[in-house]
């Protein structure tokens, strides 16, 4: 296989591009060169994505069987619509890396890979969905700009010959976000651990290389879809995330399970302050069935967390991301939370 990877220099991108070149496959990564560096053995072209002149660039560096997009997490619609034109005469299919926040019931209700898609279309720029100032409703803004971003893949190469990926938390060696590396880290350190909500509430991470994985089989498979790329349901509670963040670094810190609505009432934000906290019904009720049927396989949730942490204390660096900084709850405010547990 000869592969186009739009990003290809950090996590999944990276991932991407290493796990095809794993397989022996023939790997170009296109980025800009301001973060990161592809994986020894890819071919590198520098441009930007929203230069035209930089795509009729690219393009002619083709052909390719396939265009691998994990680059596109914060572009618009139209700028996805003008990539996709571009390569289209030279690449056989586009695999596009989307978002579960592209349904409209997420995260408050139960979806599966038939649930309702939010609008958005295909040229939208980065102002479509933008909500009014007070509105209290549903925070739909970003999920209607990949909803729009899913469609111009889409109605580009057709059904046949676009794959739509659709993640949930994506976790592993080279994360950026800071989830599990907090975690990580905050159980190396010991002492009184606050754990968050119930401790068998499912959760449903998937490793990057497993996504990967899954990308490079829809790639060199005859037919489009979308799949939703999530853990199996029921398979791991939090509480197995901690205990696993506690085996891998050996940590001995004692969990004090918090009740939704005491961490509520202290202002806890959920999903950052404690990663992967959240009470909405439907954010880890994702079904993932035809995926799993094309093949998708989730390595032990264990494992992920221990190569994680190998990861990190092996000198290893995320690529810098504002995103990191919004994660993990000061040692100051979780004390006040542990006091009113009487720990």
């Amino acid at each position: 296989m000869k592969i186009l990877v739009l990003g290809g220099t950090w996590f999944l991108g990276w991932a991407v591009a290493q796990t095809a070149l794993d397989r022996g496959w023939e790997v170009t990564v296109f980025h800009r060169g301001r973060s990161g560096t592809a994986p020894e053995g890819a071919r590198t072209v520098h441009g930007d994505r929203t230069v035209v002149a930089d795509l009729v660039r690219l393009a002619g560096e083709g052909p390719w069987d396939a265009v691998v997009d994990t680059s596109a997490s914060e572009m618009a619609p139209r700028d996805v619509l003008s990539g996709a034109r571009a390569l289209e005469p030279v690449a056989g299919r586009y695999v596009y890396v989307s978002t579960v926040n592209a349904y409209r019931g997420w995260p408050d209700e139960p979806l599966s890979e038939d649930s309702e898609v939010l609008d958005g279309p295909p040229d939208a720029d980065s102002d479509f969905g933008r909500l009014p100032e007070g509105w209290d409703g549903p925070d739909w803004y970003y999920g209607r700009q990949k909803a729009g971003a899913e469609r111009a893949a889409t109605t580009t190469f057709g059904d046949d010959r676009a794959v739509v990926l659709r993640p949930g938390v994506i976790l592993g060696p080279g994360e950026y976000v800071g989830r599990l590396p907090w975690w990580l880290n905050r159980a190396a350190r010991g002492g009184s651990m606050l754990a968050p909500g119930a401790a068998d509430k499912g959760i449903q991470p998937i490793d990057v290389r497993d996504v990967a994985a899954f990308a490079l089989d829809r790639a060199a498979a005859d037919r489009g879809g979308a799949y939703n790329c999530v853990a199996p349901m029921g398979r791991n509670t939090m509480e197995d995330l901690l205990a696993f963040c506690l085996l891998a670094t050996g940590g001995d810190a004692q969990l004090a399970w918090a009740p939704d609505k005491l961490l509520m009432d202290h202002g806890v934000k959920q999903w950052t302050e404690l990663p992967l906290w959240r009470t909405h019904a439907g954010v880890w009720r994702i079904e993932s069935t035809r995926a799993q049927a094309a093949g998708l396989v989730c390595r032990p949730l264990a494992d992920t967390v221990a190569d994680t942490w190998a990861w990190l204390r092996g000198g290893g660096m995320p690529v810098e991301h504002p995103r990191w900084a919004e994660h993990g709850i000061t040692p100051e405010k979780e004390a006040v939370v542990l006091a009113a547990l009487g720990r």
